[in-house]
């Protein structure tokens, strides 16, 4: 065993994609092909599992230690797959360490389809004879009149599979394989994928750029030419051509040969998108989303790890995607809440895409008109260049917004637009202009309630209300996904008949909108009816070709859409959000309402836009009325460094969740008995979550605040490595939390 050990076999550590604090040891044989980043498949326990080579400097285990050798077991193989880059480890020990995640659950987002470790099989097409008809007749074959449609088909065109012969001629594939069997066709073997396009980087620009386009996206294409690290925040008003200045910096890396990686943080914001893309370089690029089928989420997991992907655009996840050659990242919208991963390994896609880049090492760009004030503040210290276009582009000027206090407007009983907004609806109208009513809340009403004693219908997994989806006839749970239907009776107090909607959400509006203008033609927009990029395309082009007038949409259309012919945006509720009391419900509320804004008057025709609000004077919808960003951001960052709070400062959540309320009660007390007595750090709960039930477990938070330069991670990592927690109790953390609930 010995010499068997030292000659032939050396010791390596794999780490395997499950919940796991480390790399566990195996043996490989010393002349083996595996580096550091193989995808190899090892034993388990009882089972066969993938797992990636972590380490290849292992000391060996001592001779003395006889037991532990011998419990070391021999990889099976090496995987036929391209190893992972080191970048991609390196980022995944660096995500770990910073967000308190086991290594291996990190690793499972970056090696998440397992389809893709081996090659796809060829398909098998097929293609007709040389001699037509009269050859396969000389074979002894009958030609039926199926199969001299199958025949036509193929004497002219390309091979062809049995199922797309079938489609296009109407009959079984069982008519096609018999006669590929007799010899009457010849069978292909043709690449199961087809490759992705490269885009064109020398592709005529449709609209030359500005003299101050041009500026800033000659910064741009400096940084990628230096193929080095650096983060630049590319700031500019909604309209001003950020996206066009960007692709230029996408255009030199193409140039370099390098691979390009566009994050955007809503897959409706992608058909746009996609759309402007293909119009500057020719093609698409290669998609990563959670509505990909399997079969295409595997060949681009593949297509990227070989290098043969050289544009990508995707959510978050895609950072973790194995890019050889990586040589830009842009963040656009890089300020929205929705690069906050908040299930699992907790980690934010905008901070995690600048470490990636940190470590490639290539540029990255954070693209946003209303940045987030911990990137406004890195650019202010020098770490980020700060980047502005400061006007929009060609004849287009920012709308005029307008405050309609509802104390001097009040809206009719029943509904919820002002005489100001209806008569502005009207106008644009009249004029053929489109409009845009927003109101950041799905379905029909946010609350049902029963008239008879004034229950209100939860959800029985959630402290949460149900919502009304009233075109779909459900009653929903928006964070659980619990559905039901309404009630015949009230379950309190047992009353037929007697629950009402209390409140608007979208598909209430649109009620108001019919009866009010009962000629226009309007369309709802949520995540309940922009569900994937195929019903965004079909959203965008029937606005863009005039078939709707009137849009009433939540938050997924306040940004990235640009429609010619939008010259009114009229919101509901401006004051929705303020109330919220978190951290960030000013700063969000700002940029949601600034994004709003900017759809309106994006081409020739001047835009107009109306904020219904119970508060006219609040400073954040003054603000919006000045179109002064910059003075808000200044009091926002003023007061939070007051408070010591972020980006001034350091925070972080623990979730602590139990089936059991008394489990969860126990743990968290108990955590928060071990609170850690240091200057510079302060501890509040623990208490109830805002959202005290979710998903059938109860939850308690605290939550912790820092100063700005303590290590926030050694302190939790010594904190709760001293409190015991039962396997039934889960410990979230969450490093630079955005959501409070």
């Amino acid at each position: 065993m010995s010499d068997l050990f030292q000659d032939e076999l050396r010791r390596i550590q794999v780490l395997i994609p499950l919940p796991l604090a480390g790399p566990y040891d195996y043996l490989a044989e010393a002349e083996s092909d595996l580096t550091l980043g193989s995808i190899v498949e090892v034993p388990l326990g009882n089972r066969r599992t993938v797992g990636v080579v972590w380490n290849m400097e292992v000391p060996e285990v001592p001779e003395s230690d006889q037991v532990a050798r011998e419990r070391l077991k021999p990889v099976f193989r090496r995987l036929p797959v391209p190893s992972l880059p080191e970048p991609v480890i390196r980022l995944v020990d660096w995500v770990a360490s910073y967000t308190l995640s086991a290594q291996g659950a990190v690793l499972r987002m970056a090696i998440s389809v397992p389809d893709a470790f081996e090659p796809a099989k060829p398909v098998t097409a097929y293609t007709a004879l040389p001699g037509g008809p009269g050859a396969v007749e000389a074979l002894g074959l009958k030609l039926t009149s199926a199969r001299r449609r199958v025949l036509a088909l193929l004497e002219d065109g390309p091979p062809r599979t049995a199922k797309e012969i079938a489609e296009e001629t109407g009959v079984g594939t069982s008519v096609v394989k018999g006669l590929a069997e007799g010899g009457g066709l010849i069978s292909v073997a043709l690449p199961a994928d087809a490759p992705f396009p490269d885009p064109d980087p020398e592709r005529h620009r449709e609209t030359p750029l500005s003299e101050e386009q041009g500026e800033v996206a000659e910064t741009l294409t400096e940084a990628v030419r230096a193929e080095r690290f650096s983060a630049l925040l590319l700031d500019g008003e909604t309209g001003a051509g950020k996206t066009e200045v960007y692709f230029e910096a996408v255009a030199e890396a193409l140039r370099r040969g390098k691979q390009v990686l566009v994050l955007l943080p809503e897959i409706a914001l992608s058909s746009e998108w996609l759309n402007r893309f293909e119009a500057r370089f020719g093609v698409r690029p290669a998609e990563w989303h959670s509505d990909l089928k399997p079969r295409r989420r595997r060949h681009t997991w593949r297509a990227v790890a070989e290098g043969k992907v050289r544009v990508l655009v995707g959510a978050r996840s895609a950072l973790f995607l194995p890019f050889p050659d990586l040589g830009l990242i842009v963040v656009d919208e890089e300020h929205e809440s929705a690069y906050k991963q908040e299930e699992g390994v907790v980690y934010h896609g905008r901070d995690m895409a600048v470490v990636r880049a940190s470590l490639t090492p290539c540029p990255v760009v954070l693209v946003s008109a209303t940045p987030a004030l911990e990137s406004l503040r890195n650019a202010e210290q020098g770490r980020y260049v700060h980047l502005r276009l400061t006007a929009r582009h060609g004849a287009a000027t920012l709308p005029k917004v307008e405050l309609v206090d509802l104390r001097r407007h009040q809206p009719e009983r029943g509904r919820w637009l002002s005489k100001p907004l209806v008569d502005a609806m009207k106008a644009a109208l009249e004029a053929g202009e489109q409009s845009l009513i927003f109101l950041n809340r799905r379905g029909y009403a946010p609350l049902t309630l029963c008239r008879a004693c004034g229950h209100r219908l939860e959800c029985p997994s959630c402290s949460a209300w149900l919502v009304e989806h009233r075109l779909l006839g459900r009653l929903q749970c928006h964070h659980c996904g619990y559905s039901a239907r309404l009630p015949k009776a009230c379950p309190s107090c047992a009353a037929e008949d007697s629950f009402v909607a209390s409140g608007p959400g979208v598909e209430r509006m649109a009620e108001e909108v019919a009866a009010l203008f009962p000629e226009a033609r309007f369309q709802i927009v949520s995540s309940d009816t922009l569900n994937g990029p195929a019903a965004a395309a079909e959203f965008v082009r029937s606005v863009n070709e005039g078939e709707v007038d009137i849009i009433l949409g939540t938050q997924i259309v306040a940004k990235g859409y640009h429609f010619p012919k939008l010259t009114l945006v009229g919101v509901v509720d401006a004051d929705l959000g303020l109330a919220g009391g978190d951290l960030r419900a000013a700063e969000r509320t700002y940029q949601l309402l600034h994004q709003v804004a900017g759809r309106a008057g994006r081409a020739e025709h001047p835009g107009r836009v109306l904020l219904q609000t119970h508060q006219p004077e609040n400073p954040v919808l003054k603000a919006l009325a000045e179109w002064d960003r910059d003075g808000f951001l200044a009091e926002e960052a003023s007061a939070r460094e007051r408070q010591g709070m972020p980006p001034f400062g350091r925070l972080a959540g623990l979730i602590v969740s139990a089936a059991d309320p008394n489990q969860a009660d126990m743990v968290a007390s108990r955590i928060g008995r071990a609170a850690p007595n240091l200057e510079g750090v302060s501890v509040l709960g623990p208490a109830p979550a805002p959202l005290a039930l979710l998903r059938g477990r109860h939850r308690r938070r605290l939550l912790v605040k820092t100063r700005r330069e303590i290590n926030i991670q050694a302190v939790l990592r010594d904190w709760l490595a001293r409190v015991e927690i039962p396997s039934a109790v889960r410990v979230t953390v969450d490093i630079d939390p955005y959501s409070f609930l």
